[in-house]
């Protein structure tokens, strides 16, 4: 029960990786924001996570300022606090820089380095005022090396590593940790649909020779949620199988 009595909110919680996120937090005794653009998904996670009082469901584009705090603050009013703060949201559009659109270029960069930096802001604002708190951002190793067909997606990973480190430093007097992990190739909807050649390709890069699950994402994003890495900020963890180390 790492997470007892804590309130955590992760957004893009509906499925994928935030689900197993937010499952993992329930097992830990946590209570648990499930927030996501598509409300009907989140209120059936939510429901899935056990429902109130356990859950709570709400509607958020994580671009829209407006959105990501009024989640946090739904958060506090109907849990007390704000104690850990995911920000999972993504999306992908992949294509070569030769043919990515300037609409596909900004709206990556807009989910994942724009929807971070407001989720960041957002609940520091509240995690300031505790004197504690927890922020983990979801980069990706594609922000390390850099992915044929992902300008976007791979700039905008990168960013959430610089944007973890300096605010790591602005809030550690405060007593408010931030960290990031970098997923490799994880076991999810988008790479279920990756062409088996695709797919094949990237297991052969893995050391460990096998994907990874949304679970042992999830256990990572735990340890640094939880008091396990009290005097760990600015870390970035990769969780890869082995893959470009």
């Amino acid at each position: 029960m790492l997470l007892k009595d804590k309130t955590a909110l992760v957004t893009g919680g509906a499925k994928g990786i935030g689900f197993a996120i937010a499952q993992t937090f329930v097992s830990h005794g946590a209570k648990v924001v499930v927030a996501d653009i598509d409300g009907d998904q989140a209120r059936e996670a939510a429901e899935k996570l056990g429902g109130k009082p356990t859950a709570l469901a709400v509607t958020c584009d994580v671009t829209d300022q407006d959105a990501v705090e009024s989640a946090v603050r739904a958060a506090t009013d109907e849990f007390g606090s704000l104690d850990v703060m995911v920000n999972n949201a993504g999306i992908t559009r992949d294509a070569t820089m030769r043919k990515m659109t300037l609409e596909d270029f900004e709206s990556v960069l807009d989910v994942h380095l724009k929807g971070a930096w407001l989720g960041t802001k957002a609940a520091a604002a509240v995690m300031r005022e505790q004197g504690s708190g927890s922020i983990v951002n979801i980069s990706s190793i594609s922000g390390k090396v850099g992915m044929i067909g992902q300008t976007n997606y791979s700039a905008a990973k990168a960013g959430i590593v610089g944007l973890t480190k300096a605010s790591a430093k602005e809030l550690a007097y405060k007593g408010v940790r931030v960290n990031a992990v970098q997923p490799g190739l994880i076991r999810t909807d988008m790479t279920a649909a990756l062409r088996e050649d695709v797919w094949q390709a990237k297991l052969a890069e893995i050391p460990m020779q096998r994907a990874g699950e949304p679970e042992e994402v999830a256990n990572v994003v735990l340890f640094l949620a939880s008091e396990m890495s009290s005097y760990m900020t600015g870390c970035v963890l990769e969780i890869t199988g082995g893959r470009h180390i």
